[in-house]
């Protein structure tokens, strides 16, 4: 298990990595690290009010928070190079939601991300 720490670099390298029309847009966003999830299978959580279901006459809310588990990335992964790029699509995958897309729109997202990544 790599240290606290380094895993919380990684998690902001992968924020680095979304672009910056969306980073500008993320606002009042929690982003934490924690070793486990509720539930097995999950990598990150996406908890909160999506941007297409809100109001611009909404008051103050709580922060929505992005949750990313470091034990399953790391029992996932066979090297660091892996791990950065397992955190870097998590971190997306999650940051989607909370612009609004559903898992099967986040889902196919990621096949075409993939494809011109290739």
């Amino acid at each position: 298990m790599i240290p606290a720490e380094e895993f919380d670099r990684i998690v902001t390298r992968a924020l680095r990595k979304i672009p910056g029309r969306f980073r500008k847009r993320l606002q009042n966003v929690l982003i934490v690290v924690e070793n486990e999830p509720p539930r097995p299978g999950l990598l990150g959580l996406y908890q909160g009010r999506p941007l297409t279901h809100r109001s611009v006459f909404e008051g103050f809310t709580q922060p929505d928070r992005i949750t990313i588990y470091q034990g399953p990335h790391e029992r996932m992964s066979r090297s660091v190079a892996d791990l950065e790029e397992m955190v870097a699509d998590t971190v997306w995958h999650e940051i989607a939601h909370y612009f609004g897309m559903d898992e099967m729109r986040v889902r196919r997202a990621e096949r075409r991300r993939r494809t011109r990544q290739s």
